[in-house]
């Protein structure tokens, strides 16, 4: 293995790790009040209200199958029942149209910002870069599943989901990484540059969840009651000063 292989499947990842962990902490002490999304909601609706649910509702599917396929090991699913082919087909189905849905609603967002005049303005070269980024992430992935059902069908559960795992007991396998094809080694490389990134973009309201609504107190609301109904003054006419 050489030196290269090893500084991209070995330490890579923790580099990538380091500046997640370590955006996340420096954001949410330095720029805490950065911490959104910067809602252009007020300026276009229309293609935002197509848009935004496509694209959220395609990558969380597309989450929930990259955490099923990389952390679930295929011993366990064949205990269950559920073979390679029948794996690979539901992977194909259900990974293929959460793709196209999520990349269809990123174009659509980034057609909205493109040409509504007050949202491209509100656009900085940080989200610019991290639109292509994303957009590389998204098209890479359904790229490397419609290549795989179509041309190779690699199981990459016996490649990439062992050196994943093995990345976070810190014993991370790059010679089964290596043996992987070179589409899974982009679609890999591009998410590691997506989720170095992810601290230092507007991506980062993923993490801004309102989990202290669910401990605030309670708004105790007191009637005025009888005598406080009667001091309260009768409106006046619109016209009367």
């Amino acid at each position: 293995m050489s030196w290269s292989e090893t500084a991209m499947w070995v330490v890579t990842p923790y580099l990538t790790l380091v500046l997640l962990v370590g955006g996340l902490i420096w954001r949410h002490r330095y720029d805490r009040f950065g911490w959104t999304t910067r809602s252009s909601e007020l300026y276009e609706s229309r293609l935002l209200r197509i848009g935004s649910p496509l694209f959220h509702f395609g990558l969380l599917f597309v989450l929930l199958g990259h955490l099923f396929g990389l952390v679930i090991p295929e011993g366990w699913t064949d205990a269950v029942g559920i073979g390679e082919p029948l794996y690979h087909a539901s992977a194909l189905i259900v990974g293929g149209v959460a793709g196209v849905c999520t990349l269809g609603g990123i174009a659509l967002l980034i057609y909205r910002r493109r040409t509504t005049g007050p949202v491209f303005l509100a656009t900085t070269r940080n989200d610019k870069m991290m639109y292509v980024v994303l957009v590389a992430a998204i098209v890479a992935g359904l790229a490397t599943t419609l290549l795989s059902a179509a041309f190779q069908a690699h199981d990459y559960r016996q490649t990439v989901s062992p050196w994943f795992r093995g990345v976070f007991v810190l014993q991370p396998d790059a010679s089964a990484m290596i043996r992987a094809p070179w589409t899974y080694k982009l679609h890999t490389l591009v998410g590691m540059a997506l989720i170095a990134l992810f601290p230092f973009t507007r991506l980062v309201h993923a993490f801004a969840a309102p989990v202290g609504y669910v401990f605030r107190p309670y708004i105790v609301y007191r009637s005025r009651g009888a005598a406080g109904r009667q001091a309260v003054r009768a409106p006046r006419p619109g016209w009367d000063r």
